[in-house]
């Protein structure tokens, strides 16, 4: 199944037909709202949206054995955080309806 994309711009104008702010405020609005969940992520906080889903920062371990594909040569990687995605119950049940 192909997938297509949705982009900002795209939200943006979907947004601007529902309601009755400029598309110049609705984009500072979504610029604002995933600063502000970079932010509360890089001070190792959990953002919920209950029904949608949960960010939040994983450690991953590091390794010594790991690769540089161009290369070949072993490099140490060191524990580094990750982003985890967990959806949340209701986006679960609507993705299971959409690919079923």
């Amino acid at each position: 199944m192909a997938s297509s994309k949705l982009t900002k711009a795209e939200i943006v104008e979907s947004i601007s037909e529902v309601v009755d702010v400029s598309k110049k405020d609705i984009h500072a609005i979504i610029d604002s709202f995933f600063l502000e969940v970079k932010s509360a992520l890089g001070t190792d906080k959990v953002v919920e949206f209950r029904g949608f889903g949960t960010f939040e920062i994983r450690t991953r371990k590091g390794r010594d054995r790991a690769r540089n594909p161009k290369t070949g040569e072993t490099v140490h990687v060191q524990n580094h955080g990750v982003v985890v995605f967990r959806p949340g119950k209701e986006l679960k049940e609507a993705s299971w309806h959409l690919r079923s």
